[in-house]
């Protein structure tokens, strides 16, 4: 089984900066890509930034470009979502997904594992 665990969500002031985890852990954990997503409240899920495990690839959605960054640790089991600017339109739930295929989607039904999610909220 594979199991993702987030961490790092909260309460921040519009313009500040919060830094997300996701680690990854079980016998089968062996995924092509890990991201971000995130929902917010009667929104649809929405892919936020991904990378590939092996190669230094990486992808954002439109609307945190230049602002989020995603990264991974030397073990690949762990990424990182540091989230800076941030603004009342990112208040969502963030998930944590990962993608066995060999394919890097932004597409949230190509996602195999998912983990709970954690909430962020920012204030005007």
């Amino acid at each position: 089984q594979v199991q993702l665990v987030e961490s790092g969500g909260g309460y921040v002031q519009a313009g500040g900066s919060l830094r997300l985890s996701c680690t990854g852990s079980g016998r089968a954990f062996d995924p092509y890509v890990m991201a971000w997503f995130r929902q917010a409240l009667g929104k649809e899920r929405e892919f936020v930034a991904g990378i590939m495990r092996e190669v230094p690839l990486t992808r954002y959605g439109d609307s945190v470009l230049g602002r989020f960054t995603i990264s991974i640790n030397d073990a690949k089991n762990i990424i990182f979502l540091q989230m800076n600017d941030l603004r009342p339109e990112d208040t969502a739930v963030y998930y944590c997904a990962a993608d066995r295929t060999r394919t890097f989607s932004n597409y949230a039904p190509r996602y195999d594992y998912w983990g709970q999610g954690t909430q962020v909220t920012v204030s005007s």
